[in-house]
């Protein structure tokens, strides 16, 4: 079968795509990538056939606009403790607990005119009529889009293609959407504006087809989190086992050498996106990180590129400062990790059950921390309340606590139980297949 693969476009989130597009490759699959044109290196870089579609303008450039957007209509994305607390004081978007309150029907509608909608439409909008006219031209059997990637629904629409989401984090859009839904369904019958539906439904429509729900979340949806880090079970849902890919990277030879302590990762930026790192904390905190723990007896690698290294004025001779090091190869052989959240280091981290201290002001960190403390197998602390004391105290207890490192290694089996891409691909198999024979019938049914 023919598969398209339509990532939102940022690095980060083609890289979660790589292994499950080698395992369609390999089971005799043609597969090809839509993407923004500063993504295909990455692409191709991973051995995928890469088909440019959208604007000449980075995702740094994309990200600066969707800032500008927000400056300029007055709002903010929803941040944790930022809107009406719920039940133990959390914001409800942030509550992923078991039988947490609906949201209502302004929050659910500030989620999405604030957070989801603008973003969706910046990062859609110019790329939509090219995936489309690509699916018009290549007719895929099966898109497989990224979270946020509509453009992929809408291109599976428009050649009636199978369609299945695929996650990057804890499936909060699902649950945001449903509680949307809900709170709708109770307001007057003139007043139940629906943005993202009319956003959709306007490009659906352009090529023939009709607004439906799976467009918004997919037919069904991949998710690459053990279960409890997925706080509403559906029958949609199909598991598939984090593997790592490190894009291109080089085994460093002292990684040969077993850790003369225990050894810890330590990476506060994003070193995989183009642009200039994105530092979540400044030199100056980040050495006194390093003053703090320089006594203690383990082996920290600490990832940071050239330029912030020099901006260090001493470095404990406990430390190994490296500017990037394969997450796969290097986590294997440590007890702790410090870092800032992202999708690759935190999937990393379960899959090779290591403790971990999440520092971040990520969106999606807070979702991530309630499923994580509720397994007990890591810590978490805001930027704010970063200094060297209290990292010091946070990795001492991530090495010293039995019951975390117990923990992190349960979660460890589950993720390693979970089916691998190649099994996932013989899923989709079936799903194209029965798909078929749905839209079989309903020809025929149409031709009577």
């Amino acid at each position: 079968m023919r598969v398209l693969i339509v990532p939102f476009p940022w690095k980060t989130h083609v890289f979660n795509l790589v292994p499950l597009a080698w395992s369609l490759q390999t089971a005799g699959h043609e597969v090809r990538v839509a993407g923004w044109p500063d993504l295909l290196d990455a692409v191709t870089g991973a051995g995928l056939l890469g088909v440019g579609v959208g604007p000449g303008e980075s995702g740094r450039e994309r990200e600066a606009g969707d800032r500008r957007q927000q400056r300029e209509r007055g709002a903010a994305p929803p941040v944790p403790g930022g809107g009406a607390a719920g039940a133990g004081g959390l914001d409800p978007l942030f509550d992923v607990r078991p039988g947490r309150e609906r949201l209502g029907w302004e929050q659910a509608t500030r989620v999405f005119e604030d957070l989801v909608l603008p973003q969706a439409r910046r990062s859609n909008d110019s790329m939509m009529e090219d995936v489309v006219e690509l699916a018009l031209e290549w007719r895929p059997d099966l898109v497989l889009w990224g979270a946020k990637a509509f453009a992929g629904a809408v291109a599976a629409a428009a050649v009636g293609a199978a369609h299945v989401r695929v996650l990057y984090s804890v499936d909060v859009y699902t649950r945001m959407r449903e509680d949307f839904l809900h709170a709708k369904a109770l307001r007057p019958a003139d007043d139940r504006a629906d943005g993202l539906q009319e956003w959709l439904t306007g490009w659906v429509e352009k090529y023939g087809g009709v607004f439906c729900e799976d467009l918004v979340n997919g037919q069904f949806t991949i998710d690459p989190l053990p279960a409890a880090f997925r706080p509403d079970p559906r029958p949609t849902t199909l598991p598939m086992q984090f593997v790592p890919y490190n894009g291109t990277n080089v085994v460093p030879r002292w990684l040969a050498e077993p850790p003369r302590a225990p050894r810890v990762l330590m990476t506060f930026g994003d070193h995989v996106n183009d642009g200039p790192v994105r530092h979540l904390l400044p030199a100056g905190r980040i050495q006194e990180i390093l003053d703090s723990v320089g006594d203690l007896d383990i082996e920290l690698v600490l990832t940071l590129p050239r330029q912030a290294q020099e901006e260090l004025s001493r470095v404990p001779a406990n430390t190994r400062l490296v500017e990037s090091v394969p997450l796969s190869e290097v986590l294997p052989g440590c007890s702790a990790m410090v870092h800032h959240g992202g999708t690759w280091s935190f999937g990393c981290a379960l899959r090779y059950g290591v403790p971990q201290l999440l520092v971040s002001r990520a969106f999606d960190v807070p979702l991530k921390l309630q499923c994580l403390e509720r397994t007990g197998a890591g810590l978490s602390m805001k930027p704010s309340d970063v200094d060297g004391p209290a990292v010091r105290e946070a990795l001492l207890r991530l090495l010293e606590d039995g019951t975390l490192r117990a923990n992190a290694q349960r979660l460890r089996r589950e993720v390693l139980a979970m089916p691998a891409p190649n099994e996932v691909v013989r899923t989709l198999e079936g799903l194209v297949l029965a798909h078929r024979a749905v839209a079989h019938r309903g020809a025929g049914v149409a031709a009577r």
